[in-house]
């Protein structure tokens, strides 16, 4: 708030300056009103600037400094070959903005690629930051979970959401499919979650790669321009940026990594959802997902048994546990057995598989 505060004082101090001294030859108010305009823009440019890195404000001051020198011995050329007048007037501003923008836009992209740590000092830091890049890509902002495990504070550093990414996610909200609308609308919806965290920085960056065409490959190429790491649950992304030496946080490795552990001949309790692929299979599901493939359970779909589980397979989607169910030990039929005269008659649990007792005789 102080720093907001501290903007509009500077627009209203530049406003009135004007409308005191008149800079511009008009009315006063006309003058203040300019005032405003240019004090504003000012503001918006240093707000612009909060978001460049060291790197590039250094690479960008150094390439307007060589186009202004580059200018200057233009000017010294146009001032011998035409004649003095208004157009070689005209001529030297237009090669020294020229030179200048030229020089600003050319050493702000090569920026990046100075060595700030080798001098050292205030400057050392500048390569561990960009290390601290973590990069977001589509498909981990509409599948949800980051905004989870950003509330629980296991993600540091810098949250990097580049403008193409964000184009493709208005691309999926606006789909005339009702199910990828409402996929790219939670992913816009995940975003604005994640912005209102005060403890996480997100920053938007407008860098782009026009020659590569693929989402991807635009986000393996951004990884290695900030040094970060991508955060995704696409597959092949995360073979592809490993082979490329881009280093990938996996949300579905994470979850994989903290379902819990079981031990073969370990006794569990689900609820057999649906029949298997194999005879006589039942299909479970624990709450984190996990599949659970019974043996001998298909008659027992809609219930919930123990079974045993007789082991555990770890593949590249997740984690798979197979169990058996034991008819025998678990299940109980209870048949009638026949009171004594005037007596209440009761019920008798036996073991399913028994020969029926037969009624004694008189």
């Amino acid at each position: 708030m102080g720093l907001v505060l501290i903007r509009l004082l500077f627009v209203a101090v530049v406003s009135l300056t004007c409308y005191l001294i008149a800079p511009f030859g008009q009315t006063r108010e006309l003058d203040a009103g300019i005032g405003a305009v240019v004090g504003a823009g000012i503001v918006l440019f240093e707000w612009k600037l909060r978001g460049v890195s060291l790197k590039r404000l250094i690479g960008a001051a150094l390439g307007s400094l060589l186009g202004i020198c580059g200018a200057y011995l233009f000017a010294l050329v146009i001032r011998s070959s035409v004649p003095a007048g208004s157009t070689q007037s005209f001529l030297q501003i237009l090669v020294m903005l020229l030179m200048a923008y030229v020089g600003l836009i050319v050493g702000a992209s090569k920026g990046d690629l100075l060595n700030l740590a080798a001098l050292g000092g205030v400057f050392g830091g500048e390569k561990q930051g960009k290390k601290s890049y973590k990069i977001l890509d589509t498909s981990v902002i509409i599948d949800g979970r980051i905004a989870d495990i950003a509330e629980t504070g296991f993600l540091d550093g810098i949250i990097v959401t580049p403008q193409f990414v964000l184009r493709e996610l208005q691309l999926v909200a606006d789909s005339a499919d009702s199910l990828k609308r409402n996929r790219g609308r939670r992913g816009l919806d995940v975003l604005q979650r994640l912005q209102k965290m005060a403890t996480l920085q997100i920053q938007i960056v407008e860098d782009d790669f026009p020659a590569v065409r693929e989402v991807d490959l635009k986000l393996i190429e951004l990884a290695k321009l900030y040094e970060g790491k991508i955060i995704t649950n696409d597959f092949n992304l995360n073979k592809v940026a490993q082979l490329q030496g881009v280093e990938v946080l996996n949300i579905n490795e994470l979850a994989n990594s903290l379902k819990p552990i079981v031990l073969p001949g370990e006794i569990m309790k689900v609820f057999i959802l649906k029949e298997g692929k194999e005879y006589n299979q039942g299909v479970a599901y624990l709450d984190d997902g996990t599949m659970v493939v019974v043996d001998n359970a298909r008659k027992m779909i809609g219930k919930t048994i123990d079974v045993s589980v007789t082991s555990v397979l770890q593949t590249t989607a997740g984690k798979m546990i197979f169990g058996k169910w034991d008819e025998r030990a678990f299940t109980r039929t209870s048949i009638p057995v026949p009171a004594p005269l005037g007596a209440t008659p009761v019920a008798a649990s036996v073991p399913a598989g028994l020969p029926d007792p037969k009624p004694s005789q008189p």
